[in-house]
């Protein structure tokens, strides 16, 4: 479990996080939705200690980060494991290397153990006989799944996934938030998943927070979203036409 206590963050004179208390639970697909310039970008970077923080508390199952010093930050950030908007692969490497890499980074385990891990987390996200390819020559759909595969290759407690739906069709959108919420399931991850798709809202809410101005200015799950009286929320959940459609029948 994550506890948010208070988090600030300025920059310059502008206030992009303005007082946020935010439980990321464990076991549970955390979701932080918002518009574009809402803050929840900044949020992720802060929970994951890229951005300093003005004032405020981030415990990791009572961690402190904001007060790590750095020999306990650099332990913590073996346990997170950080989907990146887009992917993030390195295109010179073969999806089995992508996968490879904080293995070899950050453990001391054989080659033959570094073998099986990599063959046991593509399993997970349902890749086969692509080891050897380069993320050129998969979809990004695929590319998804092998950033996902390597963000639980240290089996990681805590899972972060930047916009994971990105550029992907809504078919392979739903196939992707499963995913993630089966392992989270599977493993017992505490996961946060940052996205503007109210389609993932609705398929693996289960604590979700919508961030407004910068502020947590509601928190509840996909049950509750669409009986809310909070009319900031309902203009974000209601701007598409699909949801349109699910305003009118509500009414």
């Amino acid at each position: 479990m994550i506890e948010i206590r208070n988090l600030n963050k300025r920059f310059a004179n502008k206030s992009v996080l303005n007082d946020v208390n935010f439980t990321i639970e464990q076991g549970k697909t955390n979701l932080v939705i918002g518009q574009s310039g809402s803050g929840k970008s900044v949020f992720l970077k802060a929970v994951v200690g890229l951005h300093p923080v003005d004032s405020g508390e981030i415990l990791y199952d009572g961690r402190d980060l904001t007060k790590l010093k750095r020999k306990e930050l650099q332990d913590l950030r073996k346990e997170i494991g950080m989907v990146f908007q887009g992917g993030a692969l390195f295109n010179s490497s073969t999806v089995e290397e992508n996968v490879r890499f904080p293995l070899d980074m950050f453990t001391k385990l054989s080659k033959v153990e570094k073998q099986k891990r990599v063959d046991f987390c593509l399993e997970h996200v349902n890749i086969e006989k692509s080891n050897h390819l380069f993320p050129s020559e998969i979809s990004g759909g695929m590319q998804k799944r092998v950033a996902i595969a390597r963000a639980i290759a240290l089996n990681p407690k805590y899972l972060f996934c930047d916009e994971p739906n990105s550029g992907l069709d809504p078919k392979t959108s739903i196939v992707i938030d499963q995913l993630i919420q089966n392992l989270t399931k599977e493993f017992n991850i505490t996961t946060l998943v940052i996205t503007h798709d109210m389609n993932s809202v609705m398929e693996i809410g289960e604590n979700i927070m919508f961030v407004f101005q910068g502020q947590n200015w509601w928190v509840g799950d996909r049950n509750q979203i669409f009986n809310t009286e909070n009319e900031e929320l309902n203009g974000f959940v209601f701007a598409s036409e699909l949801f349109q459609s699910v305003r009118k029948a509500k009414n």
